[in-house]
């Protein structure tokens, strides 16, 4: 495995260092050794029961593989199904890849810091696998590239570190889902991802969770977008979880460069999630949008969100909207902070509940208050994402509907 002495002191440092945020957890009560599986073959993918497809299904991957332009499937430790159909679209275990490819080093530990808390050098000091999706320079897939990260054993720890890169003037769009087994009940993720988007370059990353009720996720990211470049970055969370704590951070290096962030979170009876994104806007004409939605059904959510402008003539907005059905906590903490002359950033944030007016109107129309009420939430959860492809767009929607229908 690709080492250096520089990043190893780094982690060794911080293998007992908190989180800034949220939760903190003892990772000496998981198990973090390999667990073996056989390597599937694309029909014995498809020949899973009935109850795993569907929490695949559920967390955006489809074992036909229709309206997909490759597969990346890890269950536990190891990776049980890996390809790529689109030209010039590279899909690789991160393992695999760092011994292969020498390129593969210059992007490897390269934004996220590996002593950033004790999550990042759990996973630098024990990495089972993670995924290398790469878009050739001047490519453009045509259907998304799925990714699966999937826990079966219990009170398992997975550690896996993903590299994402959009070369020069590509169009990259990835669907990622994170879920457990049916029978699983306790563990943690962790995830470390690198995204870099080049000159000119567009990519959407769609990352959809679908854990079990006593699972802790510690997902850490860091991305950077060239000149010209795009990063949308959409997250939903509808399922219950016991804690998931994120704050992934964007750099705007290059003039004109763009990041969107939309999240759709429902926040279920105990569970705790602290969800958050920075942007650095460094160059003339960046624009940075972050989008939130949350529900608590009894959970407490913490949305924060900062936007950092650091050039003139850069455009920012913040929006966080909570929605309380079932008691609860919401906390929306916006934070914009300017530089220089010359930029134009704002931010909303409000929290509520449904307005009963509302759902004696939609009864006065014919519908039950079960289903008004769904219906009200529905329209409060739909963000209008602008840019997906209409593959990846129906996708997300067909996940919120059949999620809306089991949370509500």
């Amino acid at each position: 495995m690709f080492e250096r002495e520089d990043l190893k002191e780094k982690a060794r440092q911080a293998v007992d260092k908190k989180a800034t945020y949220g939760e903190d957890i003892n990772l000496d009560q998981f198990d973090r050794t390999f667990v073996s599986h056989k390597y599937l073959a694309e029909d014995e993918i498809c020949a899973l029961p009935e109850d795993e497809q569907k929490r695949l299904l559920m967390s955006g991957l489809d074992v036909t593989d229709q309206g997909r332009g490759g597969t990346y499937f890890q269950k536990d430790t190891t990776v049980i199904h890996c390809h790529s159909d689109e030209e010039g679209i590279q899909v690789m275990p991160v393992t695999e890849a760092l011994k292969k490819h020498a390129w593969v080093k210059d992007y490897f530990w390269k934004l996220v810091p590996v002593d950033q808390d004790k999550y990042t050098a759990s996973a630098y000091f024990e990495l089972h696998d993670g995924y290398v999706i790469r878009a050739l320079p001047g490519s453009r897939s045509v259907y998304p590239i799925q990714a699966c990260l999937y826990l079966d054993k219990e009170n398992l720890q997975q550690n896996v570190h993903n590299l994402i890169i959009a070369e020069e003037g590509a169009e990259l769009h990835i669907i990622t889902g994170c879920t457990t087994s049916p029978t699983m009940k306790r563990g943690i993720h962790v995830g470390i991802s690198e995204f870099f988007i080049k000159k000119n370059a567009k990519l959407s990353f769609t990352m959809i969770h679908n854990w079990a009720e006593e699972m802790d996720v510690r997902p850490r990211s860091v991305a950077i977008v060239e000149e010209g470049g795009l990063f949308m970055n959409n997250y939903v969370c509808m399922k219950p979880v016991k804690s998931i704590q994120m704050y992934p951070t964007t750099y705007l290096s290059g003039d004109n460069a763009t990041a969107m962030f939309y999240s759709i979170i429902v926040g279920s009876p105990g569970s705790k999630f602290d969800i958050g994104g920075r942007t650095y806007l460094k160059h003339r004409g960046c624009r940075s949008e972050i989008i939130q939605r949350a529900i608590s059904n009894g959970g407490h959510i913490i949305n924060r969100g900062h936007l950092i402008g650091d050039a003139p003539d850069i455009k920012a907005h913040l929006e966080c909207k909570g929605l309380l059905l079932k008691g609860g906590i919401i906390d929306s903490i916006p934070q914009l902070e300017a530089h220089v002359e010359g930029v134009d950033m704002s931010h909303e944030a409000a929290v509520g509940k449904v307005a009963q007016e509302e759902i004696y109107y939609l009864m006065s129309r014919g519908l039950s208050e079960d289903q008004a009420t769904s219906t009200i939430v529905r329209g409060f959860l739909n963000v209008d994402i602008k840019g997906l492809p209409p593959n990846l767009k129906t996708e997300i929607d067909r996940v919120i509907e059949a999620s809306d229908r089991d949370s509500m």
